[in-house]
């Protein structure tokens, strides 16, 4: 079974062609042969009728016994150049009034049968001959006498033979068309296969350094057309996916190189000479904060990886969005009034989902606005039903706007708009990547805003999370 199942595609339209070609030609040959048969029965058949008839006509004249005797003599006469066709003749009285001696009529076709209405032909063999014949009742003249018994036959032993040269070539016939329309067939299906063989070459040439590569369409039969386009955007999703796992992998390395290249300065200083109890603390207070700093980063990213593999499944518990946003303005009230920061929040609104994932998203936003919002700027967050399905929550800063370039990578990993402060801050570049996640986990939506001094994220949640 596993065989068959392995056999190429190629081979198994070539069988299945053969296969049915040859059952259509040996239905034909049957159709042809029965057809045949049939013809020379008809044939037979047709001249056994006109002897029998005219066997039954000669007995309609007999008046008497004189010319019931004289009944041999015109038979007899009348199978005069009737090579291979034989009559039997059996009078009212039981007895064989003519009988040609190479058909050899069996004996139930001899008896008296008043009682047939048609006629049957009956197929036998007699020394080596095989005839066809027929037989019915035949009334006499005479009313008082039962009627005559007619038997004739003929020999059929040349259209049997005939019936066996035929049968022989035609099924020899058949086997050479069956091996050539097998052949035939494999041709075609190569030819009409040749298109996936060239995509398997296509896709085949694909590796890392060339994801660029799509099928070509418009040269594919309209049958591979959908394949092809298939082919070709699970191309272009690999292209994505490799080329955001390569910039991942690099922003991930020159992320991890920073905090790594200090824990093993500062620890080769502090081997490079004896130093007082202090010193070590020292130094081990500033390794500590950079572990810290590693432990939230790989955090985060495992944070991400489970949102990329679906594996973040939020509660559907009611929040009070306006409560959280609240709390999150106790908690960065001192920053806020460190760099005179004003926040603000308009409007109620509740959604289903997981309060801690959430409460992690609105900080990541509320944090992020702080740190680029200048002194004596504005923070407002503004909360708003949009109808009975969705809810947004606005979060706006004043402050240096982003430029438009800019916008779309916001929420990619590692990403700064200013390199330079990278350095200066505290984070990693992955707060925004994993609000988005949150967001998306609940079946929401975020965009971001930048113009005239002013930048906003906008995050809409249904009020009911689908699940």
């Amino acid at each position: 079974m596993r065989l068959i199942d392995r056999q190429s595609l190629t081979l198994r339209l070539t069988l299945l062609f053969a296969t049915a070609s040859t059952a259509v030609l040996l239905a034909l040959g049957f159709l042809i042969g029965h057809s045949i048969e049939q013809h020379f029965e008809e044939l037979d058949m047709e001249v056994l009728t006109g002897k029998l008839e005219l066997a039954r006509h000669a007995l309609a004249k007999v008046r008497s016994q004189a010319d019931l005797d004289a009944l041999p003599k015109l038979f007899d006469d009348s199978m005069v150049g009737h090579h291979g066709l034989d009559i039997a003749v059996i009078g009212p009285d039981g007895r064989q009034l003519f009988v040609t001696g190479g058909a050899a009529f069996p004996s139930h076709m001899l008896e008296r049968s008043a009682r047939r209405k048609e006629l049957r032909p009956v197929v036998w063999e007699s020394g080596g001959t095989s005839f066809r014949g027929i037989s019915a009742s035949a009334p006499t003249g005479v009313s008082d006498w039962p009627p005559a018994t007619v038997a004739v036959a003929t020999a059929i032993s040349h259209h049997q033979d005939f019936m066996g040269s035929f049968r022989i070539t035609l099924w020899l016939f058949v086997a050479f068309a069956a091996v050539l329309t097998g052949f035939l067939g494999w041709m075609s299906a190569r030819r009409g296969l040749a298109p996936l063989r060239d995509m398997r070459q296509g896709a085949a040439a694909v590796t890392a350094s060339r994801l660029d590569y799509r099928l070509p369409v418009d040269a594919v039969p309209a049958e591979l057309a959908e394949l092809a386009n298939s082919l070709n955007a699970m191309l272009a999703r690999l292209e994505d996916s490799f080329h955001r796992l390569s910039d991942f992998s690099s922003d991930l390395a020159h992320e991890l190189r920073t905090p790594v290249g200090n824990l093993m300065t500062q620890t080769q200083v502090a081997l490079s000479k004896a130093r007082t109890a202090d010193e070590y603390r020292e130094v081990l207070y500033s390794n500590a904060e950079e572990f810290e700093r590693l432990a939230r980063m790989i955090s985060d990213m495992l944070f991400l990886a489970k949102s990329d593999n679906a594996l973040i499944v939020p509660g559907q518990a009611p929040v009070d969005l306006a409560s959280e946003v609240r709390e999150l303005f106790e908690f960065y009230e001192a920053l806020a009034e460190e760099k005179n920061v004003s926040l603000s929040l308009v409007g109620e609104g509740h959604v289903a989902g997981d309060k801690l994932m959430l409460r992690r998203a609105i900080s990541n936003l509320l944090s992020n606005a702080i740190r680029h919002t200048g002194k004596g700027g504005e923070i407002g967050v503004r909360i708003n039903r949009l109808d009975d399905d969705w809810t947004r929550l606005a979060i706006e800063n004043t402050g240096e706007a982003v430029s438009a370039e800019h916008l779309p990578r916001l929420f990619d990993r590692f990403y700064r708009v200013d390199p330079s402060r990278q350095r200066n801050s505290d984070g990693a570049g992955l707060g925004l990547a994993i609000t988005k996640s949150i967001v998306e986990a609940h079946a929401g939506s975020i965009m971001v805003h930048s113009e005239g001094g002013k930048t906003r994220f906008e995050l809409t949640f249904p009020n009911q999370r689908p699940r």
